[in-house]
């Protein structure tokens, strides 16, 4: 789907919004290193660098305030900036998260690995179990032999084994 140039997007007025927030607190924040105390002092640079951040926002908050909101047949914000598909996966990456520290990367990564597969690619379970494993393997030796890296086990796992 192409973007509408004279309808606002949905989210865009929030995102302009938040930009310019971040964008002043980040000013507020550069300031806080030395004020406006020289010309050389520390903080010029980082001030001026969120000056450029606090007008540009200030333009494209200007600039969405502009547009009129698209049409009501328009798809709305969930299917347009976050579909269905990107719900499930950051579900998927928080899980992965937490888990982690609990059954360790082994288990947590092979849990994520075969439900995103499984879930993006919808074909026969034991063809992406064998996916799983191969990528699993892959990362392993990559990480673990070759950079020696040491890899999360996990408190449950410990206590088991």
């Amino acid at each position: 789907m192409t973007p509408d140039p004279v309808h606002r997007r949905p989210g865009e007025l929030l995102f302009a919004l938040l930009l310019l927030v971040f964008s002043v607190a980040a000013f507020w924040q550069s300031y806080g290193i030395s004020g406006f105390s020289g010309k050389t002092t520390p903080g010029v640079f980082p001030m001026l660098a969120s000056g450029v951040m606090v007008i540009s926002g200030l333009v494209i908050l200007v600039s969405a305030t502009r547009k009129p909101p698209r049409p009501d047949d328009a798809p709305g914000f969930f299917a347009d900036v976050l579909p269905l598909n990107y719900i499930v996966l950051i579900g998927l990456v928080f899980g992965y998260v937490v888990l982690m520290p609990l059954v360790g990367f082994v288990v947590s990564s092979a849990l994520f690995l075969f439900c995103a597969f499984q879930f993006l690619w919808r074909k026969n379970p034991l063809v992406v179990l064998m996916l799983t494993a191969l990528t699993l393997a892959v990362i392993y030796l990559v990480f673990r032999e070759v950079f020696q890296v040491v890899l999360p086990q996990g408190t449950l796992l410990r206590e088991y084994f």
